[in-house]
């Protein structure tokens, strides 16, 4: 008898919709940049809905899950499944930790951050540690002063949401029927637009924080994409586009993103109408349109390819960079003129500390961490 190695195989990717997800990605980035001119008025910053790439991110999140677990369960346990998503998350989470510490550590004092002079290291240490785990933190630790519950790397909130759907699918919600998922998703998606018609500021933003109103807000952000993707995933609804889906759906995120905020300080009401549509009927078009279409062209495969596989490393460590950046805005009272250069060099940099840090960190920590914990013994 011989040993014969075998695993979970990965399924196919959605090539689109990986394209998508690194579109969403540098949409991100400049949402982040041009946030530090904004002064936290959001009512005149450009690219002003770039939050709801969260929202894109946690629906293709949901609609991924599916296609990719919904029908292994029968060979697959739970253990395997937690496995098999922390060796595709938590790599990048502990760099995305490690990053933050290491710009904290060498940033001053500022006007945004006034608390960081008075972190000895021996507490940033602990803090990057905890980080590590993406476990919470409470207010009495927040050592930059935006009461985020990672403070080092403030996008991991979102990450911390996704564990949480992720246990919930895997738990309870992948044995529910298609109609038992369309209640949810519409109650969700009633919630979604509760929201959005009662923010104080007719927005979406929030869900970084650990108190209770920021915990709520995070959690509407997260049903109704995560599991409308899921269900999404389930109904097999897509929409069959031959030529060119990738960059008609990139041209859609691009322009839903970068809308200015609408109705003014007068009706708050419209803007909230505005992202609950994009959430509740645009994501979903535009992942159907993404997961239906086909990539032609040697091209558009790279392209599609390439900002895939930087996605998920530009969301978790380019934050770090742009904290240095805002902090430089606020000490010097730069224009958005004056600050075309440093955003180049903080968009180039954010692209190349991803692209190193997949390459020479997270593909081979994968690698070995399947090898290790997925791969099994089986004679044959």
């Amino acid at each position: 008898m011989k040993a014969q190695t075998t695993y979970l195989a990965s399924k196919p990717h959605y090539e689109i919709l990986d394209g998508l997800r690194g579109v969403a990605a540098l949409m991100v980035i400049l949402f982040h940049l041009f946030e530090a001119h904004a002064g936290g008025n959001h009512l005149t910053q450009i690219i002003n809905h770039g939050y709801l790439a969260v929202d894109f991110f946690f629906m293709l999140s949901g609609f991924v899950i599916g296609y990719a677990y919904d029908d292994r369960w029968d060979r697959m346990t739970l253990g395997t499944f937690f496995k098999r998503r922390i060796i595709r998350l938590h790599p990048m989470v502990i760099m995305g930790s490690i990053v933050g510490a290491v710009f904290f550590y060498f940033q001053e004092s500022s006007v945004c951050f006034p608390l960081i002079g008075e972190t000895p290291v021996w507490m940033l240490l602990l803090l990057m540690l905890w980080g590590c785990t993406l476990l919470p933190l409470p207010l009495r630790w927040d050592v930059r002063g935006w009461t985020e519950m990672h403070p080092l790397n403030g996008p991991c909130w979102s990450l911390y949401y996704e564990y949480i759907a992720n246990i919930l699918y895997a738990l309870f919600i992948r044995r529910f029927s298609k109609k038992a998922l369309a209640v949810l998703v519409f109650l969700a998606a009633c919630l979604t637009v509760y929201r959005g018609q009662t923010a104080p500021l007719g927005d979406m933003v929030g869900g970084w924080a650990l108190t209770w109103e920021q915990q709520y807000v995070g959690f509407v952000r997260l049903l109704y994409p995560f599991f409308g993707g899921l269900l999404l995933s389930r109904l097999g609804w897509l929409i069959r586009v031959k030529k060119r889906a990738f960059w008609y759906c990139s041209l859609i995120i691009v322009c839903m993103l970068s809308v200015p905020r609408l109705g003014g300080e007068e009706h708050y009401w419209m803007n909230g109408l505005y992202e609950s549509f994009c959430i509740l009927f645009l994501f979903p078009l535009i992942v159907s349109m993404g997961a239906g279409g086909k990539v032609t062209g040697s091209r558009s495969t790279a392209i599609c390819k390439f900002l895939g596989d930087i996605s998920y490393p530009i969301y978790i460590t380019h934050y770090p960079l742009v904290y240095v950046y805002t902090a430089w805005v606020c000490n010097t009272g730069a224009s958005i003129t004056d600050g075309i250069p440093y955003m180049v060099l903080v968009f180039v940099g954010a692209v190349t500390l991803a692209y190193v840090s997949l390459r020479l960190y997270d593909e081979p920590v994968r690698r070995w961490l399947t090898d290790r914990f997925l791969k099994r013994v089986k004679k044959s």
